[in-house]
């Protein structure tokens, strides 16, 4: 099997992405389960060919990290297709695990590390390396999703970080919402790990909150004005809770008025001084709708604030949504902003 995958592991990072994000974007849900067993096992061999590529790789005396990223990708595509009651899900999820520790073991890429909190609690994380020594490079914090753990979105987020000589923090949701104190807390300890390390320019530093944790970059750029880009939901999350708690007080369905709710939610996003990208449709918390009218108002408010819609296919039981094409989008956008910061 690993020699019809063969001929993938000849394509280089950025085309094994592309392959993977054009697959993504053609994947139908008229598929029969047999088939999507058929291209979890397809995307299985490729990953298992990128990573005999770069043992032999290493055997050679050559550390290959871009073989490591092009498995990760591979598998995460293989994760995102399987179903979670396959026997072949267990498999697929042992490989991707196995792919994350190859490639921290490249050149100390990626460590596991504690930040310390101010209620002396430990919050587990991923630090993963910009690559280069001596660089003054940006760095990122990245939450997980509310039901995925934070090596699941370490796995997805490395091969796109791997490439663009920037350093992350990878925390999950729930550690992070898990503290007594408030999250905005827990994560200017985030900040402050970030700001220490050499290798990183504390100016340029970023965040981004994936489902739930979109409403807590929010909230944690509000708060603090070290963040120098955003990728958040804009405050619409908290904006809808207090909607809900309204119309749930007075028992009646409570409405803004159009020019109302244009001046509330242009409000919430000025008062982020960073630029913000706001991700809209799929799995993020952001409805399509909301999206675009934030947008438009931000547009009018001359706030910067990008909006970006996920790429969906349709699914028997919902919507497959495309991360490598989001994800590329959402990490050249926090590139181009926080080099645009430096050269400010």
């Amino acid at each position: 099997m690993l020699c019809v995958a063969w001929p993938e592991v000849t394509d280089n990072l950025e085309s094994t992405r592309r392959s993977a994000a054009l697959f993504l974007d053609s994947f139908s849900g008229n598929y029969e389960a047999t088939s999507r067993r058929h291209f979890v096992a397809r995307w299985t061999n490729i990953g298992d060919a990128h990573c005999l590529f770069g043992d032999l790789n290493v055997e050679r005396g050559a550390l290959d990290a871009a073989a490591e990223a092009c498995a990760l990708t591979a598998f995460e595509v293989a994760r995102r297709l399987v179903d979670e009651n396959d026997p072949q899900a267990r498999e697929v999820l042992a490989k991707l695990e196995a792919g994350i520790g190859n490639f921290g073991s490249l050149e100390q890429r990626v460590r596991r590390v504690e930040i310390a909190s101010w209620d002396e609690r430990k919050l587990p994380a991923y630090y993963v390396s910009a690559g280069g020594p001596g660089l003054r490079a940006p760095a990122v914090i990245c939450m997980s999703r509310e039901d995925e753990t934070g090596a699941t979105l370490l796995g997805r987020l490395l091969p796109v970080i791997a490439s663009r000589g920037m350093a992350a923090l990878v925390v999950a949701y729930d550690d992070v919402s898990a503290s007594q104190h408030e999250q905005s807390e827990i994560l200017s300890c985030c900040l402050d790990y970030l700001s220490a390390r050499q290798e990183v320019d504390a100016s340029r530093i970023g965040i981004y909150g994936d489902g739930l944790s979109a409403a807590l970059a929010t909230d944690f750029a509000l708060a603090d004005r070290r963040i120098a880009a955003a990728v958040c939901d804009g405050g619409l999350w908290k904006w809808a809770r207090t909607q809900a708690s309204i119309s749930w007080m007075t028992g009646t369905s409570h409405v803004l008025d159009d020019h109302l709710a244009s001046a509330h939610r242009s409000r919430l996003a000025r008062r982020l001084k960073c630029p913000i990208l706001v991700v809209a449709g799929g799995h993020s918390i952001v409805s399509v709708p909301e999206g675009i009218k934030l947008e438009s108002d931000c547009a009018t408010a001359r706030v910067d604030l990008k909006l970006l819609m996920s790429r969906l296919a349709p699914i028997s039981d919902g919507e497959f949504e495309n991360f490598a094409a989001c994800d590329e989008d959402i990490f050249a956008w926090l590139e181009q902003k926080l080099a645009r910061t430096s050269a400010s």
